[in-house]
């Protein structure tokens, strides 16, 4: 393992043949048969201009002896000259037309990528970073893309050897006799660098995702990182990442850039051969001096095609290792699976739990064999300590994650048989810590309803304290809120989040409650939008907050992942059970009799 044991595989990764590979990539380049029909004719044209040079030199040599008019030297120079233009007008045509092939292919593939990623459930996102898997979209799309640019070059130099094969057989049949003989040594020692080009390529990728996701998750945590004043420390965690990026990739380097050198000395070799058998034949008198040396040079222009077709498979590795892992991230198996994909009507939020397994881990059992109806418009707070199943009732509601055994039924329909699309059109979902994009607060707003216009927003949001809160942002509506929401304290946030639910008018409202303090005037102004949204959603509330629990028509008491007690909060209180150790534990300190007997004591003393 040593120092390379931070790149081991992800779970989702898969080994594909470089026949299957191939095949897939063929998918996105047969989107442009068109250009690269083009690329192959203007790269022939290219391969023909610059074969015909060689012949054309040979023609001349041919006359050497003879009288050379004069004219037909002028011709012979305007011929190469005008080659030379064609390889380069052919070559810049063909390039241009490449560029964009590349630039598609990387486009489409990354767009499936992306989409791909996006539809995964929770799940993988808990068990995978994110900053690998955009590694993968980004880094590793590009050097796929290069793979159309090998592509295309060997079309190129299959051709190219082709026509300088025929050259050197006119030249000299025997001597290329020779030559075949000594390729297949070539091309295996170039097949003997191909899984090794791929096993240091696979490698290297792997370790830039681990230099991404660390950046990423330092970027994401500075101010926590700044707050323990930790900055060298996940300075150290990313010069680690970074180092052993750099020796996979130093090593990837060093294989890939041994390949032509020692193709080149295997080529030398073979020259060595042919000036040796070529001298003695000549000496012999079997073939001419001018053959053999024309031979020669003709040689030297066959070896490059011959040798980037033998390197061509060890080049190949990097776009293939890049492919291999895009693909792995498109086809990773989904762990939330439809059954069907129906329809939704207009729900009335009928939600009922029907012996429900759930775990996140074979060895983190959750729920087991649960029950629970949440009638429609029914508004329930879920309580209990961390661990009892609240999040997890949340997150099976709104379809994240993938229960064992069960039935999961929303207006008597079971929630494998939606299509999700639409049924999430109809979920209304605030997290603890609400996420805002890095955009104004009306956009943030409109999010789930883009045509929603700024008057209804506006009217919505004076609907919430008298609309006061809009005045503590500096442009109203306008204002940018930063990334993440930075810009705005959690009350503001909460209150963006909130009406953006309202706008939406979702028939389920999934409300996991901040913890965080935040003062009486903003908690009331929350409890307005809240209660807003109440009056006409089947309300699922994670509370933590006085208020919001004693705003629910029944309370769920969870320990374990079971409902050990439910009702309404003097009912519970009343019992003396597990809810009266809560209330005593979290919520009493919020009570108005509370706060005046602290008040009264205070002023006691």
């Amino acid at each position: 393992m040593g120092f390379f044991s931070s790149l081991d595989v992800e779970a989702y990764d898969r080994q594909y043949s470089d026949r299957d590979l191939l095949r897939r990539m063929g998918g996105y380049f047969g989107r442009h048969r068109r250009r690269l029909i083009g690329i192959s004719l203007f790269l022939l044209l290219v391969t023909l201009a610059s074969a015909s040079v060689p012949l054309l030199v040979s023609a001349a040599m041919d006359r050497v002896e003879s009288d050379l008019p004069l004219d037909l030297i002028w011709i012979l120079g305007g011929a190469v000259v005008f080659a030379g233009i064609l390889v380069w007008f052919a070559n810049w045509i063909q390039r241009r037309m490449m560029a964009r092939v590349i630039g598609d292919v990387v486009l489409n593939i990354r767009r499936d990528a992306f989409q791909a990623a996006v539809a995964h459930d929770l799940s993988f996102y808990d068990e995978y970073s994110s900053g690998r898997i955009v590694s993968r979209i980004t880094s590793d799309t590009r050097e796929f893309g290069q793979v159309v640019d090998l592509i295309t070059n060997l079309f190129a130099q299959v051709a190219q050897a082709m026509i300088l094969g025929g050259v050197l057989i006119t030249i000299e049949a025997k001597l290329m006799l020779y030559l075949v003989v000594y390729l297949p040594l070539v091309f295996l020692i170039a097949l003997g660098f191909r899984r090794l080009a791929r096993d240091v390529t696979r490698r290297g990728f792997r370790a830039m995702g681990n230099v991404n996701a660390a950046i990423k998750e330092t970027v994401s945590g500075i101010l926590v990182a700044k707050n323990f004043r930790q900055e060298q420390s996940i300075f150290n965690d990313f010069d680690d990442a970074n180092r052993t990026s750099y020796k996979a990739n130093l090593q990837r380097g060093f294989v890939l850039s041994t390949i032509f050198p020692t193709l080149n000395a295997v080529a030398g070799i073979g020259t060595a051969m042919i000036v040796y058998v070529g001298g003695h034949a000549s000496a012999a008198g079997t073939i001419t001096v001018g053959a053999w040396f024309l031979f020669l040079q003709s040689l030297d222009a066959f070896w490059f095609p011959m040798l980037n077709l033998s390197a061509f498979w060890a080049q190949l590795q990097s776009g293939l290792s890049a492919a291999e892992r895009a693909f792995a991230l498109i086809d990773a198996d989904p762990k939330v699976v439809q059954t069907a994909h129906n329809r939704v009507p207009r729900l009335t939020g009928d939600v009922r739990f029907e012996k429900i397994g759930f775990q996140y881990s074979d060895k983190e059992v959750v729920l087991e064999g649960f029950d629970l109806h949440i009638r429609p418009g029914e508004t329930v707070a879920l309580v209990g300590h961390t661990g009892a199943g609240k999040s997890s009732i949340a997150k099976l509601t709104s379809r994240f994650y993938e229960f064992q055994s069960g039935q999961l039924l929303i207006d008597g329909h079971d929630i494998r048989t939606f299509d999700l699309a639409e049924y999430r059109k109809q979920l209304g979902i605030v997290s603890q810590s609400p996420f805002l994009f890095s955009q104004s607060v009306l956009e943030n707003i409109r999010y789930a309803r883009p045509d929603a216009s700024e008057e209804e927003i506006l009217a919505l949001a004076n609907r919430i304290g008298d609309g006061e809160w809009l005045e503590t942002f500096p442009s109203g509506l306008q204002t940018e809120v930063g990334e993440r929401g930075g810009r705005l304290s959690m009350g503001q946030r909460q209150l963006v989040a909130l009406l953006r639910v309202l706008v939406q008018e979702p028939a389920i409202f999934i409300l996991d409650e901040a913890t965080a303090s935040i003062d009486p005037f903003t908690e009331w102004q929350i409890q307005q939008a809240l209660n807003l949204i109440l009056k006409h959603t089947t309300s699922i509330l994670i509370a933590h907050r006085l208020s919001t629990v004693k705003a629910a028509d029944r309370i769920i008491v969870l320990r374990q992942g079971q409902i050990i007690e439910e009702g309404s909060h003097e009912g519970l209180l009343a019992q003396g059970g597990h809810y009266a150790d809560l209330y005593n534990t979290y919520f009493r300190h919020q009570s108005l009799a509370y706060v005046e007997q602290a008040r009264q004591f205070a002023e006691g003393d």
